[in-house]
């Protein structure tokens, strides 16, 4: 006797990608219609809503053992996983943002049709998931001067259209208006670090690590997090930053301090004192309270991928 496939449930953003919901639902309705496979839509039109549609959907497929679906950017992604994790749901993802650091890394196609049959044909593999305090992130985690990048980002795109072009510009726009530097208290295997710096960035995807030239990618794909911190510097220098990150050689610059760790707790300087704190999850601003900690979730997404390795998949033409 033959057990039937387990339903999906499929969340996806109308604001994802470039307009083309109707589109997207079309092309997953047909997938699942010939593929003889239950399906559940959740349409998300305000983004506000996307957390409380995830924990409803959520708890929808685990009556049933169902699979839980994101498809949109890694925003979307990031909310409709921190409903997943520890539900015991499987999750599974259909990539329609401009960069799908997340999808790429675990060998998922950009391609709709290629990626619908990943999800109609393999199976569920644990992947890892970062933390900051009780928050998910697959991508990245960071405060200062990256989330204010994020922040001029998605305004330029707004404006000129989503794609790289307009990320890097956005980049250099943000970088020529100037910054102000942190002062945080950072404990690492024991050791408590005063540092001013202009951003901390705190990376969980080996595919960003690789194309912006840090070791740390190999690190991750082990079981760690990324760290990586900056000397306070003038707008030039950040500027040449970028471009070497742009360029893959970032791992060359002498103003860079990277490392490697399972768990990281950042407070605010003494000299300093702060409450909270702006931070960006896969591109996403939220606003959290210190102290913040940074660590590998003790349990792993179920995430329906292809089978292999994590530098086979990440080295796929096109993944660059």
């Amino acid at each position: 006797m033959t057990t039937a496939a387990p339903a999906l449930f499929v969340i996806f953003n109308r604001g994802s990608g470039h307009g083309e919901a109707a589109e997207l639902q079309s092309a997953i309705e047909l997938a699942c219609r010939e593929a003889g496979r239950e399906l559940h839509l959740q349409a998300v039109s305000d983004p506000r809503q996307i957390h409380r549609i995830a924990r409803e959907t959520v708890q929808r497929a685990q009556a049933v053992r169902g699979i839980v679906v994101a498809a949109g950017g890694d925003g979307t992604i990031n909310a409709v996983a921190q409903a997943v994790l520890g539900s015991g749901c499987a999750f599974g993802v259909l990539p329609r943002g401009t960069f799908n650091y997340f999808s790429r890394t675990h060998g998922i196609p950009a391609e709709l049709d290629a990626a619908l049959q990943v999800l109609l044909r393999e199976s569920p593999q644990p992947v890892q998931v970062g933390l900051v305090n009780d928050r998910v992130f697959l991508v990245n985690a960071s405060l200062g001067l990256y989330p204010k990048l994020l922040e001029d980002r998605e305004y330029w795109k707004r404006q000129l259209g989503r794609s790289r072009p307009v990320a890097f510009l956005a980049g250099l726009l943000t970088l020529m208006q100037g910054h102000s530097n942190l002062r945080l208290s950072i404990e690492l295997r024991g050791t408590t670090h005063e540092i001013r710096t202009p951003t901390l960035f705190v990376g969980n995807n080996a595919l960003q690590m690789e194309q912006i030239g840090l070791p740390e990618a190999q690190a991750i794909d082990a079981g760690q997090l990324a760290g990586i911190t900056l000397r306070p510097l003038g707008r030039w220098a950040l500027l040449g930053l970028l471009l070497r990150g742009a360029l893959g050689r970032l791992g060359e610059a002498s103003q860079l301090f990277n490392f490697s760790f399972g768990c990281l707790t950042v407070r605010a300087s003494r000299r300093f004192g702060l409450g909270r704190i702006k931070l960006a999850t896969d591109g996403e601003i939220v606003w959290m309270k210190l102290p913040l900690q940074f660590r590998v979730a003790p349990e792993p997404l179920l995430l329906i991928r292809p089978p292999g390795p994590a530098a086979e998949r990440a080295a796929e033409p096109g993944a660059r």
